[in-house]
């Protein structure tokens, strides 16, 4: 990388010297224009338009037109008599927290390297603004133009990030901010969701410039004389929805289906089906097994009370206690005899 700027951060009594550095790129196709016919470069030349005389590049002025049509010319030696203090120093005006600066106000990223010899405040004032969450906010010429613009850490390295100034953001004013829109409870909760469904941590290595690599292929194809073949054209959707809440629907379950999160449910509403099936199938069966006992116990029932009465059922009981009563009167009996017994022995 080439260094477009030198100059100094001024951090409070501290002076670092740096340099600075564009921080991105256009990678966008370039083009020339040419002759349709040839492909011969077709180029433009500075011509005055009072005679049509071409004008060499070191023989232009700055120009301020009036309202009234007249025009003022501003040469390099009036611009260098203009207060410009921040020519050759970022200064430091207060730190900020980041989450309070609208991104509307960023303009352009560029890289500060500090000086050899600065190294040590350079990284004194790097990780106080790490440490801090908090951005530099700065003034700083460029190109001889002041600018303001805050300066913040990226991958161990100060980003000066140029900004707009606040009377250059347009006013938003749009018609429909006055009208009075209606939306249901149900609507915003399904976008939440849709919102939800497709939420997920900034990685800008998933996107590529599709549009950049297709018109490679073209340009690609013309210098190896094959046949460039048109892709198919994408039917845009009509602007009107007609049910927003089916749309929001149809979106949510697209974005589940997109994560893979829509198998999953299914597997789960399959398990549940299955698991209701089985349950279902357990319970029938305990039912039949239930209605299959209180049968044979009612046939047992009837066949109880329609069998006559035997009394040799009774027998065997007019068996036991007459079994039973002689026992009894045995037990007694010997009673005597022992006591008897005892009293020969004395």
């Amino acid at each position: 990388m080439r260094a477009i700027w030198k100059g100094s951060v001024s951090f409070g009594l501290v002076s670092i010297g740096v340099k600075l550095y564009t921080a991105t790129e256009e990678r966008d196709v370039s083009f020339h224009q040419v002759r349709r016919t040839d492909g011969s470069r077709v180029r433009y030349k500075r011509v005055a338009e009072a005679d049509g005389e071409e004008v060499a590049y070191g023989d232009i002025a700055k120009g301020y037109q009036l309202p009234s049509g007249e025009t003022v010319v501003l040469t390099d030696d009036d611009f260098a008599d203009l207060p410009l203090p921040t020519a050759r120093v970022v200064d430091v005006l207060q730190f900020v927290p980041i989450e309070g600066i609208d991104p509307i106000y960023f303009a352009k990223s560029y890289y500060l390297e500090p000086e050899k010899t600065a190294v040590k405040p350079y990284v004194l004032l790097r990780d106080a603004l790490e440490d801090s969450g908090m951005a530099g906010l700065v003034k700083v010429a460029i190109r001889n133009r002041e600018q303001l613009a805050t300066l913040r850490v990226r991958e161990g390295v100060i980003v000066l990030e140029t900004m707009i100034w606040p009377d250059e953001v347009r006013e938003p004013s749009f018609g429909f901010l006055d009208e009075d829109v209606q939306v249901r409870p149900q609507e915003r909760q399904m976008a939440e969701s849709l919102v939800a469904s497709m939420a997920g941590d900034f990685e800008p290595e998933q996107y590529t410039d599709d549009y950049r690599a297709a018109l490679q292929e073209v340009i690609d194809a013309k210098i190896e004389g094959r046949e460039v073949v048109e892709a198919d054209e994408v039917q845009p959707t009509s602007g009107t929805v007609v049910d927003l809440m089916s749309a929001l629907r149809a979106s949510v379950e697209a974005a589940k289906r997109g994560r893979g999160e829509a198998g999953a449910a299914a597997k789960v509403s399959a398990a549940k089906k299955a698991g209701a099936a089985t349950k279902s199938a357990a319970t029938k069966s305990a039912a039949a097994k239930s209605a299959a006992t209180k049968s044979a116990a009612t046939k047992s029932a009837a066949s109880k009370a329609s069998a006559p009465r035997a009394p040799a059922k009774k027998a065997p009981a007019e068996k036991a206690a007459a079994s039973k009563a002689p026992v009894k009167k045995a037990s007694v009996r010997k009673a005597p005899a022992k006591k008897a017994q005892e009293r020969k022995s004395a």
